[in-house]
């Protein structure tokens, strides 16, 4: 029988979305989870270790390779496609739907100030917030939460990798380099 740790790495390889542990186990029955689960560690820890541009990132509920991000600006140059862009609005938005979901639109207006339904129709249609059913108050509500899809833009193994509130803060405490211009956030934006 063949090397587990090579099938293993030909997967991932070959899968354009992240692959999960459940997912790898389904595919290769032939093979023990934990033969599984020791193989995608070993292959984690060869492909950190050898210091190259690409890596073996859990993200999304699943292992993916990716490259570092240092190297963006070349990766770029291949595949002449723009990075996502997001306004204002909904940066704040998805950002308040990933810490407080499942949650309505009410609950996002509120804590955003504004109206927020044609950013939250958006997300939806970039796969990157999905419904997750109804609130069982009157109304019946619909309520939000994020997607895999999500993680993965975003490069996160699951939703606890956010940063907490304290580490968003101390980003905010620290002074600005020498040269850089501070960034005018949060007038008339919404």
């Amino acid at each position: 029988m063949p090397e587990l740790k090579p099938i293993v790495e030909s997967l991932i390889f070959i899968s354009d979305a992240p692959l999960s542990l459940d997912r790898i186990c389904v595919l290769l029955e032939e093979f023990e989870r934990g033969d599984i689960r020791s193989a995608l560690m070993e292959l984690t820890a060869d492909y950190r270790l050898r210091g190259g541009a690409v890596v073996l990132a859990e993200v999304g509920g699943g292992y993916q390779f990716r490259t570092l991000p240092e190297y963006a600006e070349y990766l770029k140059r291949l595949t002449k496609s723009r990075p996502p862009k997001f306004s204002q609005s909904a940066l704040e938005t998805l950002a308040i739907v990933a810490y407080r979901q499942p949650i309505t639109r009410a609950e996002v207006e509120y804590l955003r100030g504004v109206d927020c339904g044609g950013v939250l129709k958006s997300c939806l249609e970039k796969r990157l917030v999905r419904i997750l059913g109804k609130k069982d108050v009157p109304g019946r509500p619909l309520i939000y939460g994020t997607t895999k899809e999500f993680l993965e833009l975003f490069s996160l193994r699951d939703l606890a990798s956010l940063p907490t509130l304290k580490e968003v803060q101390e980003l905010g405490e620290r002074p600005f380099e020498e040269g850089q211009p501070e960034l005018p956030l949060g007038e008339g934006q919404g």
